[in-house]
């Protein structure tokens, strides 16, 4: 048995190697007769697996006949494509160059034939090997054949190969991401049965995807003019990747490989499309993705699908007890309004219970916190790469922490230690609701909300939305943080523009501020036995929290090339940031800047350009008073880092002392103040007039 398993093995490898000559072959074909010879010799290649299929299912001597004859038929039409390819070539004018190019025949033909000999492979050799690839019968033979080892390795190797003959016509970006589906498709969990297998490979192929979707994130940053061909390609690839993700948990949950075998199958025909043409990877770089909200929209989208379905597998993975038994399960039975009622209750509950889960959180802390590392190293000021470090420690803490780990680890007997999101203060939007230990905490919040807002007075709504928040993380990595020209190209983004509350804002604030009292008040009441009134069966204030930041918070991050960047904050969707800007407004945060006269005679307006809230006015502040002061201000910095005069600073109340003790309080300057041709200042002279401007690498 093991001498067969290893000749199979040998046959397979032989049949990668040549598939991947073969197509890099089809990738440089240009005349008829080239293309013809690709044709007919994987043509020959089908038609031999056919044959050998034929007596796979039927051992004896009517299967060998059987597959002589499939044989022979098709190898007799390869021949005659060849012979067609020869008259097209002598027929054609040796005067006349052919197109550079492929047709979209011959790209199609090459595709399908590849897809079908590994097909006929992954079935003959899986029937050849004992396995039990038949099933039962039409696609769930196909997807059985699918998932089997002698596919997806044989594939897997195919691609890896391939991508190696051809690496000297593919852009490094593009190798990359090539050889990074070679390695998703080999760590395939249904592939094998063995559970070693199924759970390391869960594991690896959520890292290797965490890996890819950093690097893409970080390549997008770098390099905002992309060829048109690889941009195409991405949004090809990554919905194959949510179903890809989405497949493996409905395979893990309930045993269906259908999902996933048609993702690995998608996989093939993008990736084959993509080698087949490689002269579409590349080309000019004239795709500017900030100027293609669509283009982003889906990327964002795509990615976060994955993200989404790779944190379900992980928490049915390491946590199955709590998490499979929360999943929504209402029947889809009786009519087609209950139908659909149940299903969308299914699915904001499965999405709500996902993004909640410790394993999808700790996910997206890994993913975008590598993107806030990369903006660690280019930042300049000392204090913003403080404030990102505490951000990063802030997210590991009451992202992952606190809310999963803290309870049950120091109280392992008190009631819902077992699963801490029932913890009132734990997840619970104003810490109220209809548990035993509601009414207790009402000191613990109250000492949270003075506290909160003391320091917000102190320090400004930075504390909160720029450090304290998760969504900081999710907004100031290199790549979102470059999203913020959809801030004044969107043509929703654009009503919030500015410090001013337009209509719209003003609307959005009215309707979450109403719905916080609403639901805190339905549910005190629900304590204490007055009514009892339950929203999706959840308390209210549960309900609320879940909506809010477990549900349109995301809907909100995907959507960012259209709502703008930090759009929680423009648009006044968060509560918990609405009651920190009323601290930060009165309190002692601002942004100041040294020399006004700068200002004045500044024309880049780097500082509005770079500020992710889109606060476009305060130039105009900063000109006439020498300060500004806003609402919706999170004290990211990136204006201050922005500005080519070092002329910006944030100043809180360390700037006020200073200010109230040696009437100074102003950072020092360095050589970077005045601005080119602005005269001296007429006190604190400690600026020299020789000083020239820098150039802002803050991109823009």
């Amino acid at each position: 048995m093991l001498t067969d398993l290893a000749v199979l093995a040998v046959l397979a490898a032989a049949m990668a190697a040549t598939t991947a000559v073969l197509v890099k072959w089809a990738a440089a074909a240009r005349s008829p007769l080239r293309k013809a010879t690709v044709a007919f010799l994987l043509l020959m290649m089908a038609g031999m697996l056919a044959g050998a299929l034929a007596y796979a299912l039927h051992r004896g001597t009517e299967g060998a006949v059987a597959g002589l004859w499939i044989a022979s038929g098709v190898m007799s039409l390869s021949v005659v494509v060849l012979f067609v390819g020869f008259l097209q070539e002598a027929g054609s004018s040796a005067d006349v160059p052919q197109p550079p190019r492929l047709g979209p025949g011959f790209l199609a033909s090459v595709v399908a034939l590849v897809l079908a000999n590994e097909l006929l492979m992954g079935w003959t050799f899986d029937l050849l090997a004992g396995g039990l690839a038949t099933g039962g019968g039409g696609l769930a033979t196909l997807a059985a054949v699918v998932v089997s080892p002698w596919f997806v390795f044989t594939m897997a190797a195919e691609m890896v190969l391939t991508t190696w003959l051809l690496r000297d016509r593919i852009a490094r970006p593009a190798r990359i991401v090539l050889l990074s589906q070679s390695v998703l498709m080999a760590l395939s969990p249904p592939v094998l049965g063995t559970s070693w297998w199924q759970s390391g490979t869960i594991y690896l192929s959520s890292i290797a995807m965490i890996v890819l979707f950093v690097f893409l994130m970080e390549f997008l940053y770098r390099q905002r003019n992309l060829a048109t061909g690889f941009a195409t390609y991405l949004v090809r690839l990554l919905p194959i990747y949510g179903l890809m993700m989405a497949g493996i948990f409905v395979w893990q949950v309930y045993g269906d490989v259908g999902p996933f075998a048609l993702s690995v199958v998608l996989e093939m025909v993008v990736f084959f499309e993509a080698v087949v043409r490689t002269e579409k990877l590349g080309g000019s770089n004239g795709f500017s993705w900030q100027l293609r909200p669509f283009w982003a929209f889906q990327v964002l989208f795509w990615v976060f699908v994955s993200e989404l379905f790779m944190g379900a597998v992980l928490a049915a993975q390491l946590d199955p007890a709590d998490y499979l038994v929360n999943l929504p399960a209402l029947p889809l039975a009786g009519s087609a309004w209950v139908v659909l009622q149940d299903a969308v209750s299914n699915g904001f509950y499965f999405f709500a219970n996902t993004t909640a889960t410790t394993w999808f959180l700790l996910m997206m802390g890994v993913e975008m916190g590598a993107l806030v590392v990369f903006k660690m190293r280019e930042a300049r000021g000392r204090e913003l790469r403080a404030r990102l470090a505490l951000m990063l420690g802030a997210y590991g803490a009451f992202a992952v922490f606190y809310p999963s780990l803290y309870y049950g680890m120091f109280f392992p007997n008190a009631p819902g230690a077992a699963n801490p999101t029932t913890v009132p203060v734990l997840g619970w939007s104003m810490g109220i609701g209809s548990a035993p230990l509601a009414a207790g905490v009402f000191g613990v919040l109250l000492a949270t909300y003075l506290i909160l807002g003391a320091v917000t007075l102190l320090f400004g709504r930075r504390v909160v939305c720029s450090v304290f928040c998760t969504a900081a993380v999710m907004y100031q990595g290199t790549t979102i943080d470059a999203m913020k020209s959809f801030n004044r190209s969107s043509p929703i983004a654009r009503k919030f523009l500015g410090s001013r509350f337009s209509n719209a804002y003003s609307a959005t604030t009215a309707v979450v501020m109403v719905a916080l009292a609403g639901t805190s008040l339905l549910s005190y009441f629900d304590s204490v036995g007055t009514i009892n009134v339950t929203v999706g069966g959840a308390d209210p204030s549960v309900f609320l929290f879940v909506l809010s930041f477990s549900v349109l918070w995301y809907v909100l991050f995907v959507t960012i090339p259209y709502a703008g960047n930090y759009n929680c904050v423009t648009m006044g969707w968060c509560y918990t940031g609405q009651i920190s800007a009323v601290f930060s407004r009165i309190g002692f945060f601002g942004l100041r800047v040294r020399d006004r006269e700068v200002c004045r005679r500044c024309t880049t307006l780097d500082c509005a350009k770079a500020c992710p809230v889109g606060l476009v006015d305060m130039p105009g502040h900063f000109r006439t008073k020498g300060v500004f002061r806003s609402a919706k201000c999170c004290g990211v910095g990136g204006c201050a880092e922005a500005c080519p005069y070092g002329n910006l600073y944030l100043s809180d109340v360390r700037h006020w002392v200073a200010r109230l003790l040696d009437r100074s309080g102003t950072p020092p300057v360095g050589s970077r103040l005045p601005m080119a041709g602005s005269p001296r200042p007429r006190s604190g002279g400690a600026v020299s007039s020789r000083a020239t401007p820098r150039t802002s690498t803050v991109p823009r």
